[in-house]
Order: C-alpha cells, then structure tokens, then sequence
C-alpha cells in the first residue's frame, strides 16, 4: 500500500444512517414470512412472542453497546472479544461471525432472484440473482455515504407499506371488529402454553439478527465512540415495536385459527400474505409481495458491507492476510474485503439457484456462527469490564452488570442453539474446524501478530467526540 494511501475508514456515518443499516439488514416487515409459524407454535400470542424476544435480544445489544464504546473498532466482535479474552478467542469470534456474514447476503440474493423469476419466467433465477449481487457490491464499493442514502429510500418504502398495512388493519377492527379477543395476541386463543411460546421466541429471535452489523461500523461513526451503542439500542427497540405492532394487528384480523396454521404447516409460509388478502385487499398483498421482493437486496448490502468491515478489522489486527485491511484511495472502503465478500457470496448463491432445494440448504446454514460469535461478545464484557477491572467499569454496579447480563445473554443463546438445525450445527462445526486449521497455520508461522492490531495507527475518534 502506498504511504500516502488512507489507513482508516472515512467517517461519514450520521447515528441515522447507523439506525438505517441497522433496520435494512433486519428488515421492517421481517416477521412477515414467519408470522404463521410462531402464530402456530404460540397458540396465537405471537405479539407476545416478540415482546419477549426483544427481551432476549436486548441482553446481547447491551453487551454491543457496552462494548462498541470501549473499542470502537471495525472489527466488531473480533475486535471485542481480543481486548477482552485475548487473540485466540478474538480470531474465533470473527472467524465465526463471518459464517453468517458469507450466508446473509447469499440468501437475500436467491430471495431477490426466486421472485424476480416468478415476476418474470423468462429471467432465469441465477442470472438475477447475479445481477442483484452486482447492484448491492457496486453501492458499496461507492462508499458507505451513498449506500446509506440509497438504502435510506428502500428503508422509507418498506415503512410506509407497513404503515399501510397498519393503518388497514386499524380500519378493518374498527369497522367489523376483532376476528379472535384484543388480548389474544398476548394470551393465546386458549391455554396459555409456555413451551410453545418458548419455542416460539427461538425462531423470532432470528428476525432481529443484523442489528449487531452496526457494530462493524465504528470507524465510519461521525460520533463519539457511545453513539454506535446507542444506535444498537435504539436500533433493536425500534424493531422490536415494529414487530409487535404488525404481529399483533394481523393476530386479531386473521380469520384462520393457530390451530388450523398448526395443522397444515403448508400454510405457514403465506399466512399473513392471506390475511392481507383477505381483510384488507390483493392489492396490498401484491404490494407487499413486491416490497418483500426488492427489500433483500438492501439486506444483502448491509451483510456485505458488515462482512467487509469484519475482515478488514481482523486483517489489521493481524487475523487474517495483510491485503484485507488495504483500503481504497477515493471511496476510502476496504476495496479487498469487499471483493472477496462478493466472490464468496456470488458462488454461494448461484450454485443455490442451481439446486431444487438450494435456498432452503442455504437458508439452514444462517444463525449458528452469529450465535456462536454472541457468546464470544458476552465473555468479552466480562473479561474487560471485570477480569481487567477497566476504569470505566469502576463503580461495583458496573461490574455486577458486566457479570449478570453477560450470563443471561449466554443462557439464552445457549438455548437457540440447541434449537438450531443438525444441518446448520454440521456446517458450523466444519467451519471451526477450518478456522482452528488456518489459526494454527497463521500463528504457528508468525503472520498472526501478536492480536493487537497490525494497522500503523489505531483508529482515532473524530474531533471533539466525548470519550466512553
């Protein structure tokens, strides 16, 4: 790299544009393709389901947030869990976490290129798949400014569809009434079941994955070093509304029983598709369908974006090869890391648009290595904030809830990796394996580092900003 290249990130990321690739990479309407399973596992009291969820979930954005302030580094998670446990389990923490960020965007490229092929049949499903690859890595090679901007569009589109939907649906119970009780989405149409409500909230917890990919975005923050945490927080509870709203309204207009949805597990997929159709209007349906359509893409751009920055911090700490933490003169993006994420990712997926069962073999593979990654976080917080007894976590509470919610968050992730699918479990246990191999490879011969960053200068918090 030559001397007068950048060695950092370009800051230009607002704490809005951190919430809109936060909220791309989940998806506003995300609980719209599994609403008829939850529905069916719960009994019915699937707002309930993700009020608990949200609960869940925030154990593991308060473990970011905590952590996104005391390094606020590109590396995310990796770079956590080395201030904090060390290189090894930083390097593992990473390595894991990119599984995830390698499968995110591929599905969301197969979505893109299914329902572009059934719009048009002439469009074979791989090449539009190809295409929405090409669309979302051109964004990101033009700098997280402009990716942000046009995400921010995508993002205004799908929340007014869903305030639509929203607005419908107030409509219809004020005209006709509630099809089940108004407390049922929060107590079941019968008994409530715990288990089912439990087993209900390891599936909707994956609908909140994406929040944390703000994290990757430290350096790019225009803020001080805590506005990324809050971003997370904020970011997460936003979600959380959204879903429970949306949830909640198509629970009480739906005129099929989660008895019926559990009977006939063929019907899941599109129940609250039907629901739309039938108490509001196809017009809608059509309009969500197509939302749902284009939506991916964003998504995509986000995974990729974040995979980018994860491998671009772990270069520089000296993780992975040096040329991944090189950086592009103009756009100041990690130009390698982004070409590689989009190599990986265009394989992955056009061999899935190849094969009869390829997105649900793809769509499998998603969660575990974030999952894993989560657990990494959460040991970090307690090894920062209470094994090193850093400044910033002086006071005895901090120190109690560097302790509490770290177990907490574990406990839980713990739980819906048991949940996981033995496919998704293999995949990832065959990933480890890999990544122990290229560890051993890399530090055994000395390229490793010593794990505190290889760059020439650590990254430096934009002028003026607080300090954590």
């Amino acid at each position: 790299m030559p001397p007068e290249a950048p060695t950092h990130l370009r800051r230009t990321l607002s704490v809005k544009d951190l919430i809109v690739y936060g909220l791309l990479f989940i998806g506003p309407t995300a609980p719209i393709g599994v609403f008829g399973v939850l529905d069916a596992k719960s009994g019915g009291a699937t707002g309930l389901v993700f009020i608990v969820a949200t609960v869940a979930m925030g154990f593991t954005a308060w473990s970011y947030a905590r952590m996104s302030a005391a390094v606020p580094r590109a590396g995310s998670v990796s770079a956590y869990a080395t201030a904090g446990l060390g290189r090894w389990p930083g390097f593992f923490a990473g390595w894991m976490a990119s599984l995830d960020y390698l499968f995110i965007p591929a599905v969301a490229a197969l979505f893109t290129g299914i329902a572009t092929h059934s719009l048009v049949s002439g469009i074979p499903t791989w090449l539009a798949t190809g295409v929405a690859i090409v669309v979302f890595t051109a964004l990101n090679l033009a700098g997280v400014g402009i990716a942000a901007r046009v995400g921010m569009i995508m993002l205004v589109i799908e929340v007014v569809v869903l305030a639509i939907f929203i607005v419908g649906a107030i409509v219809v119970l004020v005209h006709d009434g509630p099809s089940r009780g108004w407390a049922s989405p929060l107590t079941s149409t019968g008994n409530l079941a715990i288990g089912g409500v439990l087993g209900a909230v390891s599936v909707a917890v994956l609908s909140f994955l994406g929040f944390d990919a703000i994290a990757s975005f430290a350096e790019e923050n225009s803020g001080g070093s805590r506005q990324v945490g809050r971003a997370v927080l904020f970011c997460l509870a936003l979600a959380g509304l959204l879903f429970v709203a949306q949830t909640y309204l198509a629970d009480l207009i739906s005129d099929v029983s989660p008895q019926h949805l559990a009977a006939h597990p063929s019907d899941q997929g599109t129940a609250f598709y039907s629901i739309i159709r039938s108490a509001i209007g196809g017009w809608l349906g059509t309009t969500v369908s197509a939302t749902k359509a284009v939506g991916p893409i964003f998504s995509a751009l986000v995974a990729q974006a974040a995979a980018s920055r994860l491998m671009y911090g772990m270069a520089r700490q000296g993780h992975l090869p040096s040329w991944l933490g090189r950086i592009n003169s103009r756009t100041q993006t990690p130009l390698p890391a982004i070409l590689l994420s989009a190599g990986a990712t265009l394989a992955l997926s056009i061999w899935a648009a190849t094969q009869p069962n390829g997105l649900d073999t793809l769509s499998s593979m998603v969660t575990v290595g974030a999952l894993s990654a989560f657990v990494l976080l959460h040991a970090s917080v307690f090894g920062y904030f209470v094994v090193r007894r850093d400044s910033r976590a002086a006071s005895a509470g901090a120190r109690v809830a560097a302790v509490v919610v770290p177990v907490l968050g574990v406990a839980i992730i713990i739980a819906l990796l048991v949940t996981a699918s033995h496919v998704a479990l293999v995949v990832a246990a065959c990933w480890l394996a890999l990544g122990i191999g290229v560890a051993i490879a890399r530090y055994a011969t000395g390229h490793g580092g010593d794990g505190r960053g290889s760059a020439p200068t650590e990254p430096t918090e934009p002028v003026g900003a607080p300090t954590p």
